[in-house]
């Protein structure tokens, strides 16, 4: 199984070694997990271009402590572990989606739509810890689930299977709270059956910008864009 090379990453972000200390403490449990360290093969997770998932979800962590931090240098009231776990928790969707064949019925449950809300199923079933307090967990599953704003989400109700989730068996096991709490976060400001609604919290704004930054800058191209409407990438052949 790949290794992420960690320094290689905090280098060219320019962390300093207070930084990196503060960062590997939040971390470490999370990219030591299975299914994180199966996510960091770009060859079975391609996520833009050829650079893996585990990779991206990377440098939004690292772009968005570095956000979070110059926030709080202005005496912001932000919660910074809040921040780096909503960023290594917003795209652990279930399978990967470039040149996956996977169809859906709906358009409104294509990958865009719906894997916020498969990764936070997947984060609350992975790592359980992280979300039984219930003031932190409402603010983790609202910047996941609005971490791709002003992009919108699949809302969903109690029937989970109309989302056509990949993950849908799982999600018969979320405790009845943070159940609730997706499909409250998920239906907020929605139109018909999507969700036009920023995250309600300062931590999960900052995903959204440093996710759009990320997404923008250090993987953009053409083919990428692309890709993320018709889930086709002719460079991944």
């Amino acid at each position: 199984m790949k290794e992420i090379n960690l320094n290689r990453l905090f280098d060219e972000y320019d962390l300093n070694r207070e930084d990196r200390i503060i960062l590997l403490d939040i971390i470490t449990p999370i990219i030591n997990h299975p299914e994180f360290k199966k996510r960091i093969d770009s060859n079975i997770y391609p996520h833009h271009h050829k650079i893996s998932l585990g990779e991206h979800i990377l440098d939004d962590a690292i772009v968005s402590y570095k956000i979070a931090k110059k926030k709080l240098q202005k005496n912001k009231n932000i919660n910074i572990r809040l921040v780096v776990l909503i960023a290594m928790f917003h795209d652990l969707y279930e399978l990967p989606w470039q040149n996956s064949q996977i169809k859906k019925n709906q358009v409104r449950n294509r990958h865009g739509f719906r894997h916020p809300l498969e990764a936070a199923i997947n984060a609350i079933i992975w790592f359980p810890e992280y979300f039984e307090d219930e003031n932190d967990a409402i603010i983790l599953i609202d910047g996941i689930i609005h971490h791709m704003y002003p992009f919108p989400v699949r809302s969903i109700n109690k029937n989970f299977e109309e989302a056509e989730l990949n993950n849908l068996e799982k999600s018969s096991l979320l405790p009845s709270n943070l159940r609730e709490i997706i499909i409250n976060s998920s239906c907020r400001n929605k139109i018909f059956k999507i969700s036009f609604s920023k995250s309600k919290f300062k931590e999960g704004r900052i995903i959204s910008k440093a996710d759009t930054k990320v997404s923008f800058g250090k993987e953009f191209s053409f083919h990428n864009l692309k890709a993320s409407v018709t889930g086709k990438n002719p460079n991944l052949n």
